[in-house]
């Protein structure tokens, strides 16, 4: 099955002061029917094992009832999505944990023998259908929706998929796209909707906080979940000889990598603008944390 996509483009509106509503009398739990949490979004960004940040994050608003009704996630953002979807409280925290220092999530020795970094058909096979259990039912099932980003290697625009019509095989094909960096992961095979055939990359590297793509969808209030502490900002990504070495034909992501850091670098000057006006809600660590991929 596959999923209608859509390329980035530049959206002007802005959010309106708040970001959530509460029921009153319930603090924290969300009214699902109110018009204004219906134009709510949560953003949730990668970053690797900075993910487990996010992790805490979500698991305060599973515990507190906090359910938004549009999410999107980029990278480890987008698996974080993933489980907040599919209302499995505790499964971020032992995938990441359990399983960091396993020889099948991550190995140097198997990529500096030319694999992937990361064992990706361990993290996007075997963990979720049999070792931690991935609910796809309740994934699949929830009215809520959800987009994760990826990164087209041809064309280098970031790509937004909807799990409206997705399977069980589409779900862990597109999380770990999202997910793979270059270098690091092998680009993913994908046929879109048309039959074309696509390789995809991280969604971080077109598009790292699809906060654009949220207000161009009609998402006036957003919420942003992010792994940097406020003042971080991108140096250029190293090792874009490397890629240009092994994938020479995929000029479209070496443009996405050349201008990586400008875009993301700009980005952040504008959410921290929005944030200071109240346009939008940031959450995000007051220091850099240790874990990270870069």
């Amino acid at each position: 099955m596959h999923n209608n996509n859509h390329d980035t483009q530049d959206t002007g509106p802005g959010v309106p002061e708040r970001s959530a509503t509460c029921s009153q009398g319930r603090p924290g739990v969300l009214e699902e029917s109110t018009p204004e949490l219906a134009q709510s979004a949560l953003i949730l960004e990668g970053g690797g094992l900075r993910g487990v940040y996010t992790t805490g994050v979500l698991r305060l608003f599973m515990d507190r009832g906090l359910w938004l009704p549009n999410v999107l996630g980029v990278s480890m953002g987008a698996c974080n999505a993933a489980n907040y979807l599919s209302r499995q409280v505790e499964r971020n925290q032992i995938v990441n944990v359990r399983f960091v220092r396993d020889a099948r999530y991550l190995s140097y020795a198997r990529w500096l023998r030319g694999g992937d970094l990361f064992g990706m058909d361990f993290i996007f096979k075997d963990i979720p259908d049999q070792l931690v259990p991935f609910d796809y039912e309740t994934f699949l099932a929830n009215p809520h929706r959800f987009w994760t980003v990826t990164t087209d290697c041809h064309t280098g625009r970031a790509l937004y998929h909807e799990k409206s019509d997705w399977d069980r095989t589409e779900t862990m094909t597109l999380l770990r796209a999202s997910c793979s960096l270059p270098l690091l992961a092998s680009p993913v095979p994908w046929v879109d909707e048309q039959g074309g055939e696509r390789l995809l990359l991280d969604g971080g590297i077109a598009d790292p906080i699809p906060l654009d793509f949220s207000l161009g969808m009609g998402f006036a209030r957003n919420v942003l979940v992010l792994t940097q502490p406020r003042g971080y900002r991108k140096e250029p990504t190293r090792g874009r000889w490397a890629v240009r070495l092994r994938h020479r034909d995929l000029v479209g992501l070496h443009r996405a990598l050349d201008e990586r850091h400008v875009k993301y670098n700009a980005l952040m000057d504008r959410i921290d603008d929005l944030e200071a006006q109240g346009r939008i809600f940031v959450i995000r660590p007051q220091d850099r944390l240790r874990a990270g991929r870069e």
